[in-house]
């Protein structure tokens, strides 16, 4: 993409030229006054005639010249009366356009010689006069003339521009039409009378300057009408004639020129002779200009008062006209019938252009210049009979409404728009041309006039935006014809896809007073048959997401013609376009789905439908010309939709909301309205000119210490009320009237309560004095601008700001506003950690879930803290209650809380409060104290010590207490609205005190927000120099004014004019219309005041040294140069920063615009892994670069290099510069990419914002010879070529820094990106090495550490089991249990069923095989039939049944596959119910020995015993309501266990685990069970397979390799329990567990032996000789397989994954 600079001169050129070499000799240093004698006239002509004028003043010559700083070092110090020539005056004149061509300060060397500016401006108006100069040198003074009348801000040109424009130019008005406007402006018409008497004084050579000066005008526009009646007009006269009308519109649309001009042009009829000439029609530009210009000659607003006019007031002023006109042809024309009619017609009937015509065209010539002449109209001897009629009836007709042509403009762009050949010109805008498009220049004519510019270049702009987003999906779903007719699509677009099906549904009847329908809406179906991610987006379309609707056909045309030129896609390819807004998607029962927090539900099959809105002027205009024209429906034919990117496609939104303005009294503050439209004093509001300062304020944190407070006043004369050496923050600062004098006072900020959490956060920054001063600033009412370089911390600032107003106006409400989500989450995320109370905080918008908290704190989540935070104060309103001994249930609702408060709490507290204030005693002051019992966990509150300290704790006490209860009082409105929408609604306008939003999000939601009543009181903007100026002003106006009045008082606008500017991607809208200018840029232009942080604390000093340049003045916090980190140089480096050259390598350009450069991509993904091969960690890292197509480039290169290994991964970012604005790193890799030209990087804010991305380390790379050229670079690449531009390492040194940085010997060279990636590649081999040693060592370490473990919690485990048996002999009798199988380990306690991990060389439970006739479920794993056959190698969660009470118990045999879960049981009665069962589960260590050859020493009784854990039942009285799981470390475990053997083999498999025994007799089912898990160590990985000595008769009997969740059912209530078959064929049971779910069974009446209810209660268990087969690597359960598994080798992680995951599905069902 071109830019501002694309034809400028390199550094080589520059060197070499002979003007180069001319400077160097003749204005090397500038020129004084004093050596003005050396200026030579001569040498000006020389360069003039030869390198301008031969040149045709080509654009590369004069930036030659301003580069080498020929105006002010040479041109402008001589330029005097006798030498100032025309070749001196265009020379400057040249000069000065091209600086505002570059956007650089152009006037500021005229402001040195005001005096000699007076002569050099009255030249030019003298040339440009002349004829018989060149009309090229013509055009280059007129362009001088443009910019001096749009630059009235400098006092130097405002000065000279006047003497044009001023009251004595009315002179040149026709004395009827000056006599009729004098008539309605008395003091004006004083004041002419005035002057006149004046200029009858002056002398002769004055008079005639007074004249000069006011006939310029007049003059140079009859040689304008002169000119374009020409039949032939050359190139340049073209040029002229167009740059002439747009200075034209320029003077008629500020204000201090349209007050004087507009008369004239009016008077003159200028825009009628255009209309009437040779070049009106033929071309666009110049046609376009022309009706601009007839806009602006009759705007709605007073020229003299300057006062917006309305609807009725520009009607007034039509029928006086026309009441004016009929007056006329009724006194002068009583003999012409025709005239007579309209003079005795109505005015509605004569008021439009075709009526007026009528009547008037049958007079001739004579007659109408007639009639001009009595209605005071110009006309020249030359102008024909069209001309005159078109004069009269332009002058009287109705002119069409700018608002209600907006009002009828469909806001979708359609096909005609998108490929208009003017916008299609602005597309390959590349010179300094003149187009016919609005500029957002300085100042504007009223609101209207600023929201009509506006919208105009917005529309055109997201106009352009979306054309490229269509032809580029298009192209890639390669439309093409079908034999029908039809289209057809070979291709595939993730951001296009065919449309099956569109219907309208809806048309809904117009509104009063309109002729469009008032809502028309459609189905659309599409398929979505794509992956998944892909299908997501599609499905994730959200309400008021915009799309397009596309009828496209090829035309048979390729790509390129025979001359291998480019084709126009309007040419290939019969396009219709239709936009649409989406509703949302339908579900199967044909309802729109509604956003919120529920998730949606599942549509079958992949067709999607929506339901979306249809523009309703474009079906109005669509519908009339199938009806009228016979035009063919395109709501019938459309075949292909478009979405866009989400933030991208935010413009019908702010178009909508521009156009809601424009048709409402759109109301500013009054004391911001003259500074936003560029007009008056720009100090005006700022806090010191204001009346409205307040000088005394609570500035609560701010400041650290006094000495803080007085080193930021240097200025002022600081003394403290109290004594200096005891005060203390925080502080009250009260400046003195005159601003010279702080007095300063502390307070103390009274206590909350006795507990640490409720104490006010603190702010730990020392500000410096520019940030107190922006602090001050954005404290008091009014605009406060603060100009922050990168690092000065601008967020701190805003961050204190906001925490200020909150606590110094506790009712006002703040709105945040920024123009990323990420740069709004910084801020919020630093505003939570102040002392802003939680409540009040409120976050909207889609960016909130990227906030790094766990906090929610969009409206819905913001509603739940609420709701949650209203039931934990009622529950403390119940503790005191309690407390009080008050009867009642009072903490119920919050308005039953508050009436105890008032009649309860606050009684207690008063009748206290008088009785310890009275006696003054400290004894009374505890006891009497009513809340001691609340506090009673903050005890002791009183130290007794003092009076006032324990009084201050006191009244602290019930701060917190009254605290409660004013939350509860603001909750009270929750508790009354039912929905969550009402709730949310009721938190955004009245709860939340700062709200936060983006620019994006304020324009999508103005219209919601108004209807609302949204309210607030300040405005914060970061970011501001990025934010569009349309989106910056719309946040003022998200309030209905009050009273007329806009409630507004603080306007706080942060950024930086010298980063980059908002995004504009049409180069015609970005310079010619100024539209990247940000509203905070033009207030800076205007000379609004601003505070500029001056104290970086980012990056080193040596890194600000490359970007410090570009500001005023910018120096180093103190922690940088004290911190090690920004001392000690960087790991592996020779240097902080460095450029390395790349010029081996070239770019590419696959697709226009989108630049690679493979080499640079190599070098850097190498460079990056030898960083983290270093060690360095990677999210410290962070790749740049300047180009879309290289970031995806460098993204695939890591993705093929490193991306996936664990010892490089992937950077914490890899984006473009523009993205990463706002961002900063360690350690940033930047890729330049152009090698043939500099490109956008010419751009000097670009280069700012990539060199102050870094904090410790910048590696750069590109080609030096060519940045090293760019002239405006030439300030940091200046630097950067100062250190060598090959890579210098120590790859022997490692991060992070330490001594070895301090003893360096000779660095490593690398020369090219080749060398550097064989290097890197034998260091990463190395690496893999020392990685993989190391990872051997430490598994020795592991395993060392884990056989001491084992062997301390063996020892912990018998001393437990011995603890447990004397508790059992001391609280219970034995209890006879009777197994039919051999049964877990079981160990009873009191109230806790704990599972805890037992080492894994345990004892092997190896049960008996069930036989065939016993079950049909005996296993063998060998060939499971179904998915079902194979138990889940991992479970995490096991399902189990509590039981309910029963009246008999008895040995029972076990209900589900709980029953065989694999732990030690412990059964424990009590004589009372408990409340809660906890399970508790504990890690055990992993065993470290070889499982190899290993015997246990005890025959496992059940195979719950191979389990590395145990499980503890608390059985009581009562039936429990709740299962609580708790995972503990074994070693806390201090319970015994008893291991119970039963000799007898069971007669079901589900007897291999009870539930309940007979010590369980009169326990009733627990009423709660609780779950607590805590991490357990690590398990081995294999196990010896193991056999099972019978095959399964079941395709489900096959027990699972590793399990760690066991599902069981629970049994409904059975009045007799039996055998039962089993109901499920999921009940295998698993290896492993980690956690168990249990569910509550009904009771029973009599309990006995049972058959399982599932099958999954079918794992086999473990005979004699599987003792020996087990490998002591993993024993967390009783794995059973055959020997022919054994010799199969361990499944991969994947298939184990797909297992775990087909398990869960299974379990779930």
């Amino acid at each position: 993409m071109a830019t501002r600079t694309a034809f400028a001169p390199t550094t080589d050129q520059m060197v070499n030229d002979n003007l180069s070499k001319k400077a160097n000799a003749l204005w090397l240093t500038p020129l004084s006054e004093a050596d003005e004698g050396n200026f030579d006239p001569k040498v000006v002509q020389e360069i003039y005639t030869n390198e301008l004028v031969k040149s045709k003043f080509n654009q590369q010559r004069v930036l030659l010249l301003e580069f080498s700083r020929y105006l002010e070092n040479y041109l402008w110090p001589g330029v005097n009366d006798s030498n100032c020539s025309n070749a001196v005056v265009i020379s400057v004149a040249s000069l000065v356009n091209i600086k505002f061509h570059q956007a650089v300060p152009a006037w500021d060397v005229f402001k040195q010689r005001p005096t000699y500016f007076k002569l050099l401006f009255k030249r030019v108006m003298d040339l440009v006069l002349d004829d018989d100069l060149p009309m090229k040198q013509r055009t280059i003074l007129l362009k001088f003339l443009g910019h001096c009348y749009r630059s009235l801000e400098v006092q130097t040109i405002r000065a000279e521009v006047t003497k044009t424009l001023s009251l004595s130019f009315w002179k040149n008005l026709l004395p009827g039409r000056l006599e009729q406007i004098l008539s309605t402006q008395p003091k004006l018409k004083k004041r002419f009378k005035s002057m006149i008497k004046k200029e009858k004084k002056l002398d002769a050579a004055a008079l005639e300057t007074t004249q000069f000066y006011n006939t310029f005008l007049p003059k140079l526009i009859n040689k304008f009408c002169l000119m374009i009646v020409a039949e032939t007009i050359s190139g340049d006269i073209l040029d002229y004639c167009q740059r002439f009308l747009d200075w034209m519109i320029d003077l008629d649309s500020s204000l201090p020129c349209r007050r004087w001009f507009n008369a004239f042009l009016l008077d003159s009829n200028l825009v009628v002779r255009c209309k009437k000439s040779n070049l009106y029609g033929q071309d666009d530009v110049f046609t376009q200009l022309v009706d601009t210009l007839y806009m602006y000659c009759s705007f709605e607003i007073d020229d003299v008062t300057g006062e917006a006019l309305n609807k009725q007031a520009m009607l007034a002023r039509h029928y006086y006209r026309l009441g004016q006109l009929q007056k006329c042809i009724y006194t002068n024309f009583k003999d012409n019938a025709a005239l007579q009619k309209v003079a005795l017609s109505s005015v509605a009937k004569i008021d439009r252009r075709e009526a007026l015509t009528k009547y008037l065209g049958e007079l001739s010539k004579e007659e109408l210049t007639r009639l001009s002449n009595l209605l005071n109209l110009h006309v020249l001897p030359t102008d024909s009979k069209e001309i005159v009629l078109e004069m009269i009836v332009a002058y009287h007709e109705q002119r069409p409404s700018q608002l209600d042509a907006i009002n009828a403009l469909p806001l979708y762009p359609t096909e005609g728009l998108l490929w208009d050949d003017n916008l299609t010109k602005t597309a390959h805008f590349i010179k300094d041309e003149c187009l016919a498009l609005p500029k957002l220049n300085l100042q504007f004519l009223t609101m209207h006039d600023y929201l009509l510019r506006n919208f105009n270049l917005f529309h055109l702009e997201s106009a352009y935006e979306i054309r490229q987003d269509i032809e580029n999906a298009v192209h890639r779903v390669r439309p093409w014809a079908k034999e029908d007719d039809t289209c057809g699509f070979s291709g595939w677009a993730r951001m296009a896809l065919p449309v099956q099906s569109f219907t309208v549904v809806e048309v809904a009847k117009p509104k009063i007073g309109e002729s469009r329908p008032s809502r028309v809406r459609a189905d659309m179906i599409i398929a979505v048959d794509l992956n998944k991610n892909i299908k997501t987006e599609w499905e994730s379309l959200r309400k008021h997401d915009v799309c397009f609707l596309l009828t496209i056909q090829p035309t048979g045309a390729g790509d390129k013609n025979d001359k291998g030129e480019k084709i126009p896609f309007q040419s290939r390819y019969n396009i219709l376009v239709r936009g649409c807004e989406i509703e949302g998607m339908l579900d199967d029962d044909g309802r729109v789905i509604e956003e919120g927090p529920d998730p949606k539900p599942q549509i079958s099959g992949h067709l999607r439908t929506y339901r979306v809105y249809l523009d309703t002027n474009q079906y109005q205009s669509d519908m009339e010309g199938v009806l009228k024209h016979g035009m063919k429906d395109p709501y019938e034919s459309f075949n292909l939709i478009v979405r866009r990117k989400p933030k991208e496609n935010n413009f019908k939104a702010v178009l909508n909301t521009i156009t809601d303005l424009m048709n409402t009294e759109c109301v500013v503050p009054e004391w911001l309205h003259n500074v936003l439209l560029g007009y008056g004093n720009p100090d005006s509001a700022h806090y010191k000119t204001l009346a409205r300062t307040i000088n005394d304020l609570d500035w609560n944190d701010t400041f650290l210490t006094y000495e803080h407070l007085q080193s930021s006043f240097v200025n002022h004369s600081v003394s403290a009320a109290d004594d200096a050496e005891k005060i203390g923050p925080p502080f009250k600062l009260d400046f003195s009237a005159d601003d010279s004098e702080i007095t300063v006072t502390s307070h103390k900020i009274p206590s909350r309560g006795p507990y640490s959490h409720v104490q006010p956060k603190r702010n730990s920054i020392k500000f410096t004095p520019t940030q107190i001063e922006a602090i001050r600033s954005g404290m008091q009412p009014g605009l406060t601008m603060v100009v922050g370089p990168p690092g000065t911390g601008k967020t701190d600032v805003a961050v204190q700001i906001i925490s200020n107003i909150y606590h110094n106006f506790p009712e006002q409400r703040t709105l945040i506003v920024t123009h990323s989500n990420q740069a709004l989450n910084q801020l919020f995320e630093k505003i939570m950690h102040l002392d802003i109370d939680e409540r009040h905080l409120l976050r909207l918008g889609h960016g909130e879930e990227e906030l790094e908290t766990d906090k929610n704190f969009s409206r819905y989540g913001r509603v739940d803290y609420i709701l949650n935070k209203r039931l934990q104060l009622l529950t403390e309103v119940g503790k005191l209650q309690g407390s009080l001994g008050v009867p009642g249930e009072v903490s119920y609702t919050c308005e039953t809380a508050c009436h105890f408060f008032l009649y309860q709490v606050l009684s207690r507290w008063e009748k206290y409060e008088h009785q310890v204030k009275e006696s003054k005693s400290l004894d009374e002051l505890n006891t009497l104290f009513p809340f001691n019992e609340f506090f009673s966990s903050a005890q002791p509150l009183f130290k007794g010590s003092d009076f006032a300290d324990d009084w201050e704790v006191a009244e602290g006490c019930f701060r917190y207490i009254r605290h409660i209860f004013t939350q509860l009082e603001e909750f009270r409105a929750f508790e009354l609205l039912r929905s969550g929408l009402d709730r949310s609604r009721y938190l955004l306008i009245k709860s939340a005190k700062i709200i936060a939003m983006t620019c994006t999000h304020a324009a999508l939601k103005r219209k919601d927000l108004v209807e609302l009543d949204f309210k607030y009181d300040n405005i914060l903007m970061e970011e501001s120099a990025q934010i569009l100026e349309i989106e910056t002003f719309i946040p003022l106006l998200l309030q209905n004014p009050r009273d007329g009045y806009n409630r507004l008082k603080r306007w706080i606008m942060i950024g930086d004019h010298h980063q980059l500017p908002p995004v504009v991607q049409n180069l015609a809208f970005q310079k010619f219309s100024n539209m990247e200018q940000s509203l905070f840029t033009r207030f800076v232009r205007l000379g609004v005041p601003t505070v500029q942080l001056d104290a970086q604390g980012r990056c080193r000093k040596t890194i600000c040294d490359l970007f410090r340049w570009r500001y005023r003045a910018l120096n180093e916090l103190p922690h940088v140069a004290a911190r090690m980190e920004y001392q000690m140089p960087n790991p592996g480096f020779n240097f902080d920063y460095q450029l390395i050259d790349v010029n081996n390598h070239k770019e590419s350009e696959p697709n226009p615009f989108f630049y690679q450069n493979l080499g640079e991509a190599e070098y850097c993904t190498a460079l990056f892994m030898y960083m983290r091969l270093l060690g360095y960690p990677s999210e410290k890292i962070t790749i740049l670069t300047t180009y879309n197509g290289q970031k995806h480039l460098i993204r695939d290169v890591i993705r093929t290099r490193c991306g996936n290994h664990p010892l490089v991964g992937w950077p914490d970012k890899i984006t473009t510069v523009d993205r990463f604005q706002g961002q900063q790193n360690d350690y940033i890799i930047l890729s330049l990419v152009r090698t043939r030209a500099v490109g956008h990087l010419r751009d000097v804010r670009r280069l700012v914002v990539a060199l102050s991305r870094a904090r410790l380390g910048l590696y750069v790379f590109g080609k030096k010879s060519l940045f090293s050229n760019c002239f405006e670079l030439s300030n940091s690449f200046r630097l950067l070529n100062a250190r060598p531009n090959s890579l210098l390492l120590y790859p022997e040194e490692r991060y992070p820094a330490g001594s070895q940085a301090l003893n360096r010997a000779k660095p490593k060279v690398i020369n090219s990106m080749e060398e550097m990636h064989a290097f890197v590649y034998n260091k990463f081999v190395q690496g893999m090495q020392e990685h993989e040693e190391q990872r051997r060592q430490q598994m020795k370490q592991e395993e060392a550490l884990q056989k001491q473990q084992t062997q301390a919690e063996e020892e912990i485990r018998k001393d437990a089991v011995q603890e447990k048996e004397m508790m059992i002999g001391a609280e219970q009798k034995p209890v006879d249990i009777n197994f039919e199988v051999t049964p877990p380990v079981e160990a009873i306690s009191k109230e806790t069923t704990v599972k805890e991990s037992a080492p894994k060389k345990t004892k092997s439970k190896i049960p008996t095989a069930p036989t065939k006739a016993e079950s049909k479920k005996a296993t063998t794993p060998e060939k499971p039939e179904s998915k079902e056959d194979t138990a889940p190698e991992k479970t995490d969660c096991i399902k189990a049944t509590a039981p309910e009470s029963k009246e008999e118990t008895g040995p029972e045999k076990p209900e589900s596959k709980e029953d065989t879960t694999p732990e030690k049981t412990e059964i424990v009665k009590d004589s009372e119910a408990p409340e809660k069962m906890e399970i508790v589960k504990e890690s055990a260590p992993e065993n470290t020995e070889s499982e190899k050859d290993i015997e246990t020493p005890e025959k496992p009784e059940s195979k719950e015993d191979t389990t590395p854990e145990k499980t503890e039942i608390v059985k009581d009285s009562e039936a429990p309501e709740k299962m609580e799981i708790v995972k503990e470390s074994a070693p806390e475990n201090t319970e015994s266990e008893k291991d119970i053997e039963t000799p007898e083999k069971p007669e079901s498999k589900e007897d291999t685990t009870p539930e309940k025994t007979e010590s369980e007799k009169d326990s009733e089912a627990p009423e709660k069970m609780e779950i607590v898990k805590e991490s357990a160590p690590e398990k081995p990985e294999s196990e010896k397979d193991i056999e099972t000595p019978e095959k399964p008769e079941s395709k489900e009997d096959t027990a699972p390799e590793k399990t760690d969740c066991i599902k069981a059912t629970a049994p409904e209530s059975k009045e007799e329990t039996g055998p039962e078959k089993p109901e499920s064929k999921e009940d295998t049971a698993p290896e492993k567990t980690d956690c168990i779910k249990a569910t509550a069974p009904e009771s029973k009446e009599e309990t006995g032996p049972e058959k399982p209810e599932s099958k999954e209660d079918t794992t086999p268990e473990k005979t004699e000789s599987e003792k020996d087969s087990e490998t002591p690597e993993k024993m967390d359960t009783s794995e059973t397989t055959t020997p022919k598994e054994a010799s199969v080798e361990q499944k991969d992680e994947a298939v184990e994954e797909k297992k775990d995951d087909d398990e869960d599905e299974k379990m779930e069902s």
